[in-house]
């Protein structure tokens, strides 16, 4: 099977969820190529015919096993990944999305080896994908902008494959 997302012909767009609780984010093992192992948001690429919001609500259930609720657009930036020779071999535009739980159970899921909820000082202590850490403390530092609303249910635990 081939990898059509190396070396592409035009960038991937992609999306990922900021997804906080009591003062966590939820953070994702990547349990594939590329960076396999790395820590990032839960996320991945549009389907064709996909909405934004369908497909952020999509991957994070196939990954972490939560439902979620988008309530706003964080963020946009690229990652390209370049190859020994200077060539993209990877070539992401990521939407990164401010979102809440609004049910599910934890547990790693489809493309992920783990999923964690992590304080800002644990951060420091993960593999954690570029540009993602960035993403993550300005969001820390904004989070409240987006409308709070109350969830009812208690931290929920990780559970690893």
């Amino acid at each position: 099977m081939t990898d059509d997302r190396r070396y592409p012909k035009r960038p991937i767009l992609a999306v990922g969820a900021l997804i906080f609780h009591r003062g966590h984010i939820l953070m994702a093992q990547r349990g594939k190529e590329p960076l396999k192992g790395w820590w990032s948001l839960p996320g991945g690429a549009l389907e064709i015919g996909e909405s934004l919001d369908c497909a952020v609500r999509r991957e994070v259930r196939e990954e972490t096993g939560l439902e979620i609720e988008p309530l706003g657009v964080f963020e946009i930036f690229e990652r390209i990944m370049r190859d020994a020779t200077g060539a993209a071999e990877y070539h992401y535009v990521l939407i990164d999305s401010i979102c809440r739980v609004t049910g599910g159970t934890l547990c790693a899921g489809d493309d992920v080896c783990g999923v964690e909820w992590v304080k800002p000082e644990g951060l420091k202590n993960l593999q954690i994908t570029e540009g993602t850490l960035d993403v993550i403390e300005k969001a820390f530092r904004q989070r409240r902008r987006y409308k709070k609303v109350p969830v009812k249910q208690p931290l929920p635990n990780a559970r690893k494959k």
